[in-house]
């Protein structure tokens, strides 16, 4: 697997950028409209999550391929990374409403309904690392 972009997110900026880079990509290998806006939206929460939670990291935008049935599938891999302070209750952050800001509580859960495969992990004191794919049809 090779990274096809890696974005800093420091500042609102960031966001801009990562949500770009995911638009051309997933519209680069074949997405369609609604699949390219889906893969942006989740870029962007996640990005945005980074922005206001850690202060920075980084969204890797990854082309991934896996053998399946009759030839190969196709997809895009979102990581987001960062070194904030890690989420104490990843069951209660992935609860529909929940929210630590004064957003709609849409993010996370919202991440995890837009893409095929959803996983989280974070450590307190050292960051979080969540990986989202969605696969081409």
């Amino acid at each position: 697997m090779k990274t096809e972009s890696c974005v800093e997110v420091k500042n609102e900026w960031g966001i801009v950028a990562a949500r770009q880079a995911g638009r051309t990509l997933s519209k680069e290998i074949g997405f369609g409209t609604v699949d390219q806006a889906r893969i942006t939206t989740a870029i962007s929460e996640l990005a945005r999550n980074i922005y206001l939670y850690a202060d920075e990291g980084q969204i890797h935008i990854n082309i991934i391929e896996k053998p399946f049935k009759v030839g190969v599938k196709k997809g895009i891999q979102i990581i987001s990374k960062d070194t904030g302070p890690g989420i104490a209750d990843i069951k209660q952050v992935m609860v529909d409403g929940f929210s630590t800001s004064s957003g709609l509580g849409a993010g996370l859960p919202g991440v995890r309904r837009l893409m095929d495969e959803f996983d989280i992990e974070s450590i307190i004191g050292e960051g979080t690392t969540i990986i989202a794919i969605k696969w081409l049809r």
